[in-house]
């Protein structure tokens, strides 16, 4: 039984990870670089995580993915919005923020899926988070639920799409993670140095919050 697990280097892909891992599933961990401002450090992180785990390692150049442009994360000319007050005032009701890189799930899912079929897995597991997140449409229950329907028409399988985290808060995710041993030292979240965390754009914010909320002391910060 054999799962491929889209790793980001951050905190709730790793998290992900450990679950199919304690499910007994074997693992293989998917990364990708498109160019991102952070993208040394967290393919760092996703060896680091692959070790941990044990697990094959596939990385895989998305590069075009940032010649669509439209997001802070791949374009430097836009600014990591920091500080934003809609975060915990219901986000996911507004528009993305400028850090949402379009369709970026969908486009990773789409290669993830045909290399999971190629390699004979059972399952997708993803870190996506809607509970307790910046509020990208890639990342909700209902989208998850309609990829797996068009990715089992597509390839004639019954792989599925495993997102163990969707419902979950930050904090609950933190909790999870250091009862299933994850080393969170090993992950990494900001969205704009890959030398030490900014403290204020929405991921840094969720992660503070998270390791808040659980009572646990942030390796990272």
């Amino acid at each position: 039984m054999k799962a491929l697990c889209v790793i980001s280097g951050g905190m709730d892909s790793a998290v992900a990870a450990a679950i199919a891992r304690r499910e007994g599933y074997e693992i293989l961990g998917l990364h990708f670089d498109y160019k991102q401002r952070t993208q040394s450090r967290e393919r760092q992180c996703f060896y680091d995580i692959c070790s941990d785990l044990g697990a094959k390692s596939f990385v895989f150049d998305a590069s075009f993915i940032a010649g669509i442009g439209g997001s802070a994360l791949t374009d430097l000319s836009l600014e990591v919005p920091k500080n934003r007050k809609e975060l915990f005032e219901g986000a996911k009701k507004s528009e993305p923020p400028i850090t949402y890189v379009p369709f970026r799930n969908g486009i990773f899912l789409s290669i993830a899926v045909a290399l999971a079929q190629k390699e004979g897995c059972e399952a997708v597991f993803l870190g996506l988070v809607e509970e307790d997140s910046s509020g990208y449409p890639d990342c909700s229950a209902d989208f998850l639920a309609k990829m797996t329907a068009a990715i089992q028409s597509g390839t004639g399988t019954k792989i599925e799409l495993i997102a163990p985290l969707i419902a979950k808060n930050k904090g609950q995710i933190v909790k999870i993670g250091t009862e299933l041993g994850v080393d969170f030292s090993h992950t990494y979240s900001c969205y704009e140095s890959d030398i030490k965390p900014c403290g204020a754009c929405d991921s840094c914010k969720l992660r503070a919050r998270g390791f808040g909320v659980a009572g646990i002391k942030d390796p990272v910060s």
